[in-house]
């Protein structure tokens, strides 16, 4: 039989024709985040089509399982437990993530009551998550309340260490070192860096002004740090999951307790609206939808989210961690090959630098990229109000022009829109609804994962590099490398 003509696939445009209620079916309200899924080629088929699966994957049992303190992470035999941190896992969870936030609680106290001296900066020294979200807290909502300076470190390049030091007074600056495991190489490198920059400026004491994070507190014991001074976490917070925990000191330190308990209650509000919602007006549910769309059915590889609030800035790189370390994988949680494409590529940037950056791409290009916008009705800088004004408008009038485009007799100044985008648009920002955004991502990711039927709370991908420039440091015969490695080695003299 000859082959079946295919029926065209609706535009945005024509979407909004066929379905009055699209707006305001597709744009909800949730833990007091405004999202508008409008602009997205999702429709009543796909939304089905998308709860069907949920179905079949078994999304309400991994949802159930993630909440009341099950296995979810199958090739570690372990739950994913960051989301006790806030109070929603099983009960005993979050009485021991209560313990140990008290334990954390009396440390702050002890520190701004004046323990450890007078103490006016910080060094936060940590790799991944241990780093990524406590910087993302400490930028975006510290530039008018911190009251200290701080600093974050990760990169194991000596010119980061100069430059994170650069402004802190050792005299006055505690140092955090965050890791799960306490063994990973760079912190620990840039750890003994730390030890010798106190040390040379006079200090008699350098590990009295260090305190150690991690699920693996004998690890931290024998490195030479106080018990007194180890707070601890546990084996099922992962690190990109791990901001809402004792990771989150120097952002309570920065920012005061106080904001960190409200961010850890935005994002229980998410928590329970990701958990009891239905799925038609679950938004994490609903954005995984359009992500699987836009992945599987249109070859999307990547999705651009820009942040027209430059306190946001470290959020695409926030989440470019979150979505593509739990989700690039190529298996099944059973270890089975997965046919079809699993996570895309997460980049983007800061309105409006972006759209004289690399907006020409999203507009003409031949690469065909969702992209996400957030934005944040009301200001606090010091500037005419017009400022604000005109960014907000900049973000929604880049969304309109995505979908309508606009033709044109000359084909370079042609732009063939339908090309989709969603927004999020956030009251203020402030802590509670911080919380809430990066609690609404955590389940978005989720969301794919279960969708998909992938683990997304290991990350074995990241090993085999860092084994092998662990036998490289320590001297390993290099005969087994390929011929390029080799030469690059010798060349670089190292």
């Amino acid at each position: 039989m000859p082959d079946q003509p295919q029926t065209p696939t609706p535009t945005l445009s024509q979407l909004f024709d066929a379905e009055p209620d699209r707006l305001s079916r597709l744009s909800l309200e949730a833990a007091g985040l405004y999202f508008d899924l409008s602009k997205t080629h999702l429709d009543h088929a796909l939304i089905q089509a998308g709860i069907e699966r949920a179905d079949r994957m078994g999304f309400d049992t991994a949802r159930d399982a993630l909440f009341t303190g099950d296995v979810v992470n199958a090739s570690e035999g372990r739950p994913a437990t960051h989301v006790a941190e806030r109070g929603s896992g099983a009960p005993e969870d979050v009485d021991l993530a209560t313990v140990r936030r008290q334990r954390m609680r009396a440390l702050v106290d002890a520190i701004e009551a004046g323990a450890f001296g007078d103490i006016t900066g910080v060094l936060h020294i940590g790799i991944g998550g241990s780093v990524l979200g406590p910087a993302l807290l400490v930028d975006a909502l510290g530039r008018r309340s911190s009251r200290l300076t701080v600093r974050f470190l990760s990169n194991i390049d000596g010119a980061a260490f100069d430059e994170a030091v650069k402004p802190l007074d050792p005299a006055t600056t505690l140092v955090v070192v965050a890791s799960k495991t306490f063994t990973t190489q760079e912190t620990l490198a840039n750890f003994e860096a730390a030890r010798g920059w106190l040390r040379s400026a006079g200090v008699a004491d350098p590990d009295g002004q260090v305190i150690a994070v991690t699920a693996k507190p004998d690890a931290a014991l024998e490195t030479g740090i106080d018990e007194s001074r180890i707070l601890q976490f546990g084996e099922g917070v992962g690190g990109r999951y791990s901001l809402w925990s004792s990771v989150g000191v120097t952002a309570a330190l920065a920012l005061g307790w106080d904001a960190f308990e409200e961010l850890l209650e935005g994002a229980a509000e998410m928590d329970r609206h990701f958990r009891f919602a239905d799925a038609e007006a679950n938004m994490p549910l609903l954005a995984a939808f359009a992500d699987r769309h836009y992945v599987e059915d249109r070859g999307c590889q990547g999705r651009g989210v820009f942040a027209y609030d430059e306190r946001l800035r470290l959020l695409p790189s926030y989440l470019q961690q979150l979505e593509m370390e739990s989700n690039g994988k190529s298996v099944t949680k059973e270890g089975k090959p997965i046919h079809h494409p699993t996570a895309p590529i997460t980049w983007g940037g800061t309105g409006t630098d972006a759209q004289h950056a690399v907006f020409q791409l999203l507009h003409q290009g031949t690469v065909i990229t969702p992209v996400e916008f957030i934005a944040v009705r009301d200001a606090e800088d010091d500037q005419d109000p017009e400022h604000h004004r005109l960014l907000l408008l900049n973000a929604f009038a880049q969304g309109a022009a995505l979908m309508q485009g606009k033709a044109s007799e000359d084909p370079q100044r042609a732009y063939s829109g339908n090309r989709p985008s969603s927004t999020i648009l956030l009251e203020k920002l402030d802590p509670r609804s911080l919380g809430a955004l990066i609690a609404f991502y955590e389940h978005r990711t989720f969301a794919n994962a279960a969708l998909l039927g992938i683990n997304p709370f290991d990350q074995f991908g990241v090993e085999l590099g860092k084994q092998i420039a662990r036998q490289l440091a320590d001297d390993a015969d290099t005969e087994s490398l390929d011929p390029s490695t080799r030469a690059l080695i010798k060349r670089a003299g190292v």
